[in-house]
């Protein structure tokens, strides 16, 4: 299952940055082939955040091992959260059994329903600093949401961000999709990143592959 939104010029971006362009830079008629010019920020759509995003002496993406990007992964449903409010240890708690097996953790708020709106940008649901810990001892391999940041969009300090990032090599996933259509079991997570060199965060491809 595709868990990937598509990269399009009037796509939502995160406030203050520059949308995509995507230029058709040759054409069949003009040179026999079609090839598109891509102009975007490395934290564009949905995209992976490394260590050195905010550290510069922490971890960039490529020089992870491919490992990390493949793992078991849960979906933590806490679709009956109002806006702003926290998502709190209580919704691991439901699933602490499968949580502790999963490296990567993806919660599901229902935001990406507000895909393309002004919404998409109010206050969406956000961990607490007690999730981060969590995270963090329980030696995963990343978290995901579908909403636009980590932190909400008021923290300009990215304190989340922070905490995860200054001593664990763990990643953040943002802008994640369908993520209400995978269940409550553990599922086979793949998220590649665009490999280019010291990357501080880069667009994935994230897709799920459930048992039969």
């Amino acid at each position: 299952m595709d868990l990937t939104h598509t990269i399009s010029e009037n796509m939502p971006v995160y406030p203050g940055t520059e949308g995509p362009q995507l230029k058709t830079a040759n054409t069949y008629e003009k040179d026999g082939f079609k090839e598109t010019l891509l102009t975007m920020f490395s934290h564009t759509g949905t995209h992976m955040d490394a260590p050195m995003h905010l550290y510069s002496h922490r971890t960039a993406l490529d020089a992870f091992p491919i490992e990390q990007f493949v793992g078991k992964g849960l979906v933590i449903d806490c679709s009956d959260l109002s806006e702003g409010q926290r998502i709190t240890m209580s919704y691991i708690d439901k699933v602490k059994e499968k949580a502790d097996q999963a490296e990567y953790l993806l919660f599901y708020t229902g935001w990406d329903q507000y895909w393309g709106t002004s919404s998409y940008f109010g206050e969406y649901p956000y961990i607490t600093e007690e999730i981060a810990e969590y995270l963090i001892h329980s030696n995963k391999k990343g978290v995901g949401l579908d909403v636009i940041g980590l932190d909400p969009i008021s923290d300009e300090n990215l304190t989340l961000h922070r905490k995860l990032f200054s001593d664990t090599d763990i990643v953040i996933i943002e802008n994640l999709h369908h993520l209400g259509e995978l269940g409550n079991e553990i599922f086979t997570f793949c998220a590649l990143p665009l490999k280019y060199e010291n990357a501080d965060g880069a667009p994935i491809r994230a897709i799920a592959i459930l048992s039969e």
